[in-house]
Formats: C-alpha cells, structure tokens, sequence
C-alpha cells in the first residue's frame, strides 16, 4: 500500500494540475514528486493522472480514488491532533471562512464572546466569498463557513443561524419604507462581482432588465458604497446588522414588494464528521443567541447565487 506522504503527494497534485507548482507546495523538486506519484500508481496498479491532458486531469480510477485518499489524510490528522493535544503540544485551532458582507459586523462582536467561550481554542477567521468558501470546505481548509444560504450538500451539516433584513441606505425622500418599483432609474451602487450580496441586489432589484446607466461604479467595501451615495446620490443595499458611523439620518429605509422585504439567511456549514463538533455547535449556539431575529416578516429569501 501507498504511504501516507505519497498520497499528500498524489492529493496536491491533484489540486494543482501541474507538476512544477505541486512540487513547490510539497517542498520537493519536480523529479522527486513524478517519481514518488509514478511508484504510487504502480503500487496501486492503475495510472491516476491523464500525463496527455494539459493541465493534467485525473482518469476515471483517479476520480474514485482521490475521495478515499483525502478522507484517509483527514482521518490521520484527527488522530495527530487529538494526540497532540492530550501530549499538551497542541492549542486546538478552529479555521473560520465567512464571507465579507457578514465578517464586517461579526467578528468583532463574536471574538471576545468566543475567547471567553472557548479559552483553549485558537480561533482564525478566513474572509472568503460563497464561491471560495464552498471550495476550501470540500477541501478540508476550513472547520467552518459562515454565510448567506441556501446550501445543502449530503457531507455537510447545515444549520440555520439568524434571517438578516436587508434594507436601502439612499436618498429617497422622507418616508421611512420604499417601494422596490419606486428604485427604478436611480443609480445603484454595487459590490464587485462574486458577492453574493451584490448578485442578490441585481435579482431582487431586477438590474439586469434596466437599461446600463451613464456612469456604473463597482465598489469594494459597504463603507465605500455608503460614501458613494451620500456624495454622488442614488442607493445601496445594506444587511440590516451592519451600521456605520458614516451613514446619515434618514438614509437607511426598509423596502417592500409583492413577495415581502428582502432578506437572507446566514447559515453555518460544517462537516458531520469533524472531530471539533463539540466546539463548533459551541459557536453555532453563540452566533445565534447574539443574532437572533428581531424583524418579523413577511421576508422574502433571497439566493446567494
């Protein structure tokens, strides 16, 4: 059988497709990482890489493989920490992913909460968008995602944490609700492509059925966008849990529409077979006794993608 460092081997090669960059991750020299990943598929009897396809790609025994091969990797490092942590070595680390329309209220309001909560934990926080958060999970980088859902997938838990109104900052007139109709023609200001919550205001606001306007500005940041209104007019979309020293009286308004206020339910995603469940229900419960929902609908879910 193949040892554990020739299916690290076979398993960053994998994620690179390319020889010369997994080598690199792997602190080898290229010579030494093809002969290493040839002996494997010798000792195991079937070719893994598809050496033709460039960059490489994995051949239909490669695909049913690597699964049971990244599972026996992840099994083996479960069996290190827990060692490593009754020997004294080890501060147990919980990796955190969670997207950037979340991370801007949440972390400061969670940290102290969850030092207190878990002292012998090492917490990191990871700000990724949905789409790089997903793939970092089924990678195995991170313990936790916390983001906008919806999302199932059979190897994961997913639990429901907290329905977040999203609500307009603009400069709309005096009354504290707006017709979603009534946004038609003024300028939006959005978040750069691959954030959910910018996707989520093209949908609801139906964006894509406007004509392009003369001048459209992609900002980076909700501060951003918020300093792009106040001086340029138009609006933006906010989540309701995040607040601003530079937002203006008035500004921030709730909408409505034939299918309710716009909302998205922020979800935390896990894998049912971590060895951390303990701590990470810890957090799951602490998140949501500090974001419970206040707003009663109705609430019209929005998707993320």
């Amino acid at each position: 059988m193949i040892s554990l460092q020739q299916m690290r081997y076979l398993l960053i090669l994998s994620e690179e497709r390319q020889f010369l960059k997994a080598s690199e991750r792997c602190f080898v020299t290229q010579p030494t990482l093809s002969m290493q990943v040839k002996k494997a598929e010798e000792q195991l009897g079937y070719a893994i890489f598809d050496r033709s396809s460039n960059p490489l790609a994995l051949t239909p025994y490669g695909e049913e493989v690597l699964p049971i091969i990244r599972e026996i990797l992840e099994e083996n490092q479960k069996l290190k920490a827990i060692n490593d942590r009754l020997e004294g070595k080890l501060k147990e680390e919980i990796r955190i992913g969670i997207i950037p329309t979340v991370s801007v209220y949440m972390i400061s309001a969670l940290f102290d909460r969850l030092s207190a909560l878990l002292p012998q934990v090492r917490v990191v926080f990871l700000e990724h968008r949905t789409e790089e958060l997903l793939s970092e999970m089924e990678h195995g980088a991170l313990d936790l995602a916390l983001l906008a859902g919806p999302y199932q997938q059979p190897k994961f838990r997913t639990i429901p944490l907290f329905t977040e109104e999203i609500e307009l900052y603009g400069d709309l007139g005096e009354e504290k609700a707006v017709d979603v109709l009534a946004l038609d023609g003024h300028q939006p200001w959005l978040l750069n492509k691959g954030n959910c919550l910018r996707t989520q205001i093209i949908n609801f606001c139906k964006l894509q059925d406007q004509p392009g306007f003369a001048w459209d500005y992609q900002g980076g940041n909700l501060d951003l966008l918020i300093t792009m209104v106040n001086q340029n007019g138009g609006y933006t979309l906010l989540p309701s849990n995040f607040r601003s020293p530079l937002e203006r009286t008035g500004y921030r308004k709730k909408i409505h529409s034939a299918y309710g206020r716009p909302a998205r339910e922020i979800i935390a995603v896990f894998s049912q077979r971590s060895y951390k469940v303990q701590h990470l229900e810890k957090m799951v419960r602490e998140i949501q006794h500090t974001f419970t929902t206040k707003e009663k609908g109705p609430f019209c879910l929005l998707d993320w993608k």
